[in-house]
């Protein structure tokens, strides 16, 4: 099994977890949602697969390209 880094495309801070480690997601299911400049932004799936840490937690400022959680791929 193959795993994958699943980074912020923006700047901004996390404004809500929305899964926890050891969900199963499909590709393109929010894993968290950030903020930036009032506006919700999902982070999602990379792949079909487990979520098997979150790097991140609530209030968290992220930079773009940062890793903020790490998938199995099923």
């Amino acid at each position: 099994m193959s795993t994958f880094d699943v980074k912020s495309e923006i700047n901004g801070k996390v404004w809500k977890i929305i899964t926890k480690p050891g969900d199963v997601l499909e590709e393109d299911d929010d894993i968290l949602i950030l903020e930036s400049m009032k506006m919700e932004i999902p982070v999602a799936a990379p792949v079909d697969g487990k979520l098997l840490e979150i790097l991140v937690s609530e209030d968290e400022t992220v930079t773009e390209g940062q890793v903020v959680a790490i998938m199995e791929e099923a």
